[in-house]
C-alpha cells in the first residue's frame, strides 16, 4: 500500500475518506536537535510497511506536535508549515497513532512542560483510535496517567542494541520469530512486576535491558494500545551520533563521568576505535577534541541489524489497523429504550467522527 504524507486530496486520499485506507498520525516531540531525524526515521519505516506487495490499501500520515513546547523560533517556522496541532485531533478521524517520547528534563514527569497535553493525548486516544503505539518516555507518561506506574532512574544509561526474548502471542508478535533486536537508549525504566500487576501483558523483554514491548490492559480493548521502550525506528548510524553527541557533552563539561559505549552494537574494530579516543578524551578533556572523534570509519562499520524485525512489527501493526477498519466503519445499529429512561444520562464526550465515544 502506497504512504501518503499529508497529501492534498486526491483519488488515494478520497479513498480513505470513504472508509477504504488508513490514516495514521505521529505526534512528534523530539527536541529541536532530532525531531526531523525521527520523523525521517518513523517516515521511512512505515513506508517499508506499507510498500509490502501483499498489501493493497493506502495509508495517509499526518503529522502532529504539541505547540506550547519550548521550541527555537525557526524550529516553531518549519512544525508550523507541515504539522497539525493537537487540537485538530478533535476534528481528525485516525485509524492509528503513534507517540514519540523526547529528552527527559525533570525528574518527575508530571512537571515536564508536556506532560498535561500527552496525559490528554492518552485519554483521546482510548476512544479515538483503533491502536496506538507509545514509545519510549511518552509509555512512560501513558502508565503514569492511567494507572500511577512511576518509571525509575536507572544506574547508567541504557544504551545499545539488545536482544529480547518474545513472550507472547499476540498480534504484535505472531510470526516475529523467539528473539528481536532493539536499540534502546534511555535513562529510566518501568518495573516489570508493576506493569503485570496492573494487567499489561509483556511481549518481549531482554535480561540485560529489561521490559522491551508490552501491551495494554484488557480495559483498553476499544483500542490496542502498544508501548516501545525500545526503539525500533532507528537508523543504522543513530546511537552513534547520539554517542558522539554524549561524548561531546562530557567534554565541554557538562557530564562528569565519559559515557558508556553502547552495547552489542560496534564491531571489534569500532571498539578499538572507539576505545583509543576515549583515552585520548580522558588524558585531554577539551571540547576541540570532539573535531576528531572518528566518524567516517564507523559509520562503515554499522550495520542494521534490527531492521528486518522492526519492519515486520510495523507491518503486523498496518494489517491489525486493517482488520479493526472493517468493524469500525460498520454502521452502529440504533439502541431502542424498552422503557421511558427515568432521568436523562449524562451525555457523551463527541469522538473525532462524530459518533459517541463511551
Amino acid at each position: 500500500m502506497p504512504l501518503l504524507l499529508d497529501a492534498a486530496r486526491s483519488a488515494s486520499a478520497a479513498a480513505l475518506d470513504r472508509g477504504n485506507g488508513l490514516t495514521i498520525g505521529l505526534v512528534n516531540n523530539m527536541p529541536d536537535t532530532a525531531w526531523e531525524a525521527t520523523e525521517r526515521q518513523f517516515l521511512a519505516l512505515l513506508r517499508a510497511a506499507a510498500g509490502n506487495g501483499r498489501r493493497n490499501t493506502p495509508v495517509r500520515l499526518q503529522l502532529f506536535s504539541i505547540t506550547d513546547l519550548p521550541r527555537a523560533e525557526h524550529v516553531r517556522r518549519e512544525l508550523a508549515e507541515r504539522y497539525r496541532g493537537l487540537s485538530e485531533l478533535s476534528s481528525t478521524r485516525l485509524d492509528g497513532l503513534i507517540v514519540t517520547g523526547t529528552e527527559p528534563r525533570a525528574a518527575d514527569l508530571r512537571d515536564e512542560p508536556y506532560w498535561t497535553a500527552l496525559a490528554d493525548l492518552v485519554d483521546w486516544a482510548r476512544q479515538n483510535t483503533a491502536s496506538t503505539i507509545w514509545s519510549c518516555l511518552a509509555a512512560h507518561v501513558a502508565v503514569l496517567h492511567a494507572d500511577g506506574i512511576e518509571r525509575r532512574p536507572l544506574a547508567d544509561k541504557q544504551f545499545g542494541v539488545f536482544d529480547c526474548d518474545v513472550l507472547s502471542v499476540h498480534p504484535m508478535t505472531k510470526g516475529a520469530g523467539r528473539r528481536l533486536p532493539v536499540p534502546h537508549s534511555r535513562w529510566n525504566d518501568l518495573p516489570e512486576p508493576a506493569l503485570a500487576s496492573c494487567g499489561y501483558r509483556i511481549l518481549a523483554r531482554s535480561d540485560a535491558a529489561g521490559v522491551d514491548m508490552f501491551a495494554g490492559p484488557e480495559r483498553d480493548s476499544h483500542s490496542l494500545f502498544v508501548f516501545l521502550q525500545g526503539h525500533p525506528e532507528y537508523e543504522a548510524g543513530t546511537l552513534l551520533r547520539e554517542y558522539r553527541r554524549d561524548i561531546g557533552r562530557y567534554l565541554r563539561g557538562e557530564w562528569e563521568r565519559y559515557p558508556s559505549m553502547p552495547e552489542g552494537y560496534f564491531n571489534g574494530e569500532a571498539s578499538a576505535l572507539l576505545g583509543a579516543f576515549r583515552e585520548r578524551a580522558l588524558g585531554e578533556r577539551r571540547q576541540e577534541l570532539i573535531a576528531d572523534f572518528p566518524m567516517r570509519a564507523l559509520e562503515g562499520r554499522l550495520s542494521c541489524r534490527w531492521q528486518h524485525s522492526a519492519v515486520g512489527f510495523y507491518e503486523r501493526w498496518l494489517d491489525y489497523l486493517k482488520e479493526r477498519k472493517a468493524e469500525r466503519w460498520t454502521p452502529a445499529v440504533p439502541l431502542q429504550p424498552a422503557m421511558p429512561r427515568v432521568r436523562p444520562r449524562r451525555a457523551l464526550q463527541p469522538a473525532a467522527d462524530g459518533s459517541s465515544a463511551g
